[in-house]
């Protein structure tokens, strides 16, 4: 594919602008990231970022149902949503080229000119009770919210990003109306255009639609608290046929050069069906179905971590298992050829997930809400490029300690010393 050519520009409320013009496509993606989600939130209000993602969907002054919204753009057979995660929460609409103004019309009606009507937030409130029980059922789900809460405990990065049912039963429309008045300023939100347009065109429907967009700096966000001291396992017990496990080593946050160390360790433990983790707990001992490895990072926090189902007769063996080419990193340095082939499949991945308008939108967008920068994919995976097995190695063993180490599990047990015990032995 070509490089990624974007122009980026400041609005006059302090909005970051980014347009990625893409010739070879009749789609274009418009993308609002605003920098807060779960980690700005309290103890009482722990969900309000998810929740307040929801009310933007249900009714604005010009649209005031929510089948006002959501037929405007099925009937373009336009693609619509919303995220929220820990330190961002995004609102995309992609349509086909004719249709853009319409996509910048829908995303900034529900930012600027939302109702939050009291009875819809009544009525979303149960919606999202039932999404927490949705999650509650679900183990593959279940695990991943386990996981931040074993790695962080009570502060906002241990909290579930879509709060609990205690929370959603306190949240009011005040705390979401308060909520959206100190977060979604200027400052703190990132546009993001992919597509078939150019910059000359944007800039001027920007302006049209997001002029009103309030100015000024969000509240900022607790400092996560790095507190442990001894392996940590967590458990939900559930009546499974199959048990769940992330198990990894806290990192450091995405400004620490040595992200791109652990991208590429993660690779090799866990990046597809040739890597080390698939060959040894499934090909070689039949443990698992799934398995995959993967490193993640937030500006002040990061983990590397191993996911996996395993047979509930078989979780400690399988966790032995990682465990020990977790320890193998520390001992043996990997070869050349297993480095080159791990760099290869990032790159190749990087540029496959480069190939949709809304995957440019999000690459693009995504570093400038939380880094305030944006590197281009060659600039990347040069830095990949240069990771030596030396340092893989070093990382390895500064990481893979057994006061590091963290395991989450859903499944049917309920003593986690025996799992303890495991940890300790990396």
């Amino acid at each position: 594919m070509e490089t990624i050519s974007y122009l980026k520009s400041t609005l006059k409320n302090g909005a970051k602008l980014i347009v990625a013009p893409m010739k070879n496509t009749r789609a274009v993606t418009v993308l609002v990231l605003v920098r807060t989600g779960s980690k700005y939130e309290t103890r009482n209000t722990n969900g309000v970022s998810h929740f307040l993602e929801h009310m933007f969907f249900k009714g604005t002054e010009k649209r005031p149902r929510a089948v006002d919204i959501s037929s405007l753009l099925d009937g373009v057979g336009g693609e619509f949503n919303a995220f929220t995660s820990e330190e961002f929460t995004g609102y995309y609409v992609k349509v086909a080229t004719s249709h853009f103004e319409l996509a910048l019309d829908v995303v900034s009606d529900i930012l600027l000119h939302s109702k939050f009507d009291p009875k819809e937030v009544d009525r979303e409130r149960g919606v999202i009770i039932e999404e927490i029980n949705m999650n509650n059922d679900n183990p593959m789900r279940k695990v991943s919210e386990l996981w931040g809460e074993a790695l962080y405990g009570d502060q906002p990065a241990g909290w579930p990003i879509a709060g609990t049912k205690k929370t959603m039963g306190g949240i009011t429309r005040d705390d979401i109306f308060g909520y959206f008045s100190r977060q979604y300023v200027g400052e703190s939100i990132v546009i993001t255009i992919a597509g078939n347009t150019n910059d000359a065109d944007v800039r001027k429907e920007i302006d049209k639609y997001f002029s009103k967009l309030k100015k000024g700096s969000p509240k900022d966000k607790e400092k996560v608290v790095e507190m442990q001291k001894e392996p940590k396992v967590l458990i939900y017990t559930k009546n499974t046929d199959q048990t769940h496990i992330v198990l990894g080593a806290r990192l450091f946050g995405t400004f620490d050069k040595r992200k791109y160390v652990a991208e590429v360790m993660a690779t090799i433990l866990g990046g597809g069906m040739s890597s080390r983790m698939f060959i040894s707990v499934r090909e070689r001992k039949g443990l698992v179905y799934y398995i995959s490895s993967m490193s993640d990072f937030d500006t002040d926090s990061g983990s590397l971590f191993t996911r996996a189902g395993i047979d509930n007769k078989k979780v400690e063996l399988a966790v032995r298992t990682i465990i020990s080419e977790y320890g193998k990193l520390k001992t043996t340095k990997i070869s050349e050829k297993e480095l080159n082939k791990a760099k290869n499949y990032l790159r190749g991945k990087t540029y496959l997930g480069l190939e949709a308008s809304d995957d440019v939108a999000e690459f693009l967008g995504g570093q400038e809400v939380i880094e305030g920068n944006v590197l281009s994919p060659e600039d990347i995976l040069d830095k990949i490029d240069k990771v030596t097995a030396g340092e893989i190695q070093e990382l390895a063993r500064e990481v893979f300690l057994p006061e590091n180490m963290n395991l989450a599990i859903v499944g049917p047990f309920e003593n986690k010393e025996k799992f303890e015990k495991l940890l300790s032995n990396i």
